[in-house]
């Protein structure tokens, strides 16, 4: 194969226009891993979600998310099961209440990545009942 100086205008054309295809559709997988609020599509399972919401969230919130503990009804912790609640609340809420935390929620942004928390967003939403 020539070099680059050895090639004609139309073969230099041709590289550049593959070269810069390529680069494009770099590009679009890159920027196609992304869902909502610029975050990186979770690529945990609901095991794994299971086990960050057993270890950071079920102290509150309980196992089984219905918030039926003396301390949790204390301080007024959501039941994450209840339809009605689930129906009102948007995933984007949901994932910015645990990134940023709310009311006496405290914030997970710094502990958890943006695919986990994605993750419990849809773990939350798998205890609807």
């Amino acid at each position: 194969m020539e070099d680059w100086n050895g090639m004609n205008s139309s073969q230099r054309f041709c590289t550049a226009l593959t070269v810069g295809s390529a680069l494009f559709a770099l590009a679009v997988f890159i920027s196609g891993s992304r869902t909502y609020a610029g975050t990186e599509t979770s690529v945990a399972g609901p095991s794994d979600a299971k086990t960050t919401f057993d270890a950071k969230c079920a102290k509150c919130h309980g196992k089984d998310g219905r918030a039926k503990g003396l301390i949790s009804k204390a301080k007024g912790v959501r039941n994450l099961t209840d339809a009605k609640w689930q129906e009102d609340v948007s995933d984007e809420r949901l994932f910015n209440s645990i990134s940023n935390g709310r009311g006496k929620m405290p914030s997970f942004k710094k502990q958890l990545s943006e695919a986990d928390i994605n993750a419990l967003v849809a773990y939350v939403r798998s205890l609807k009942k």
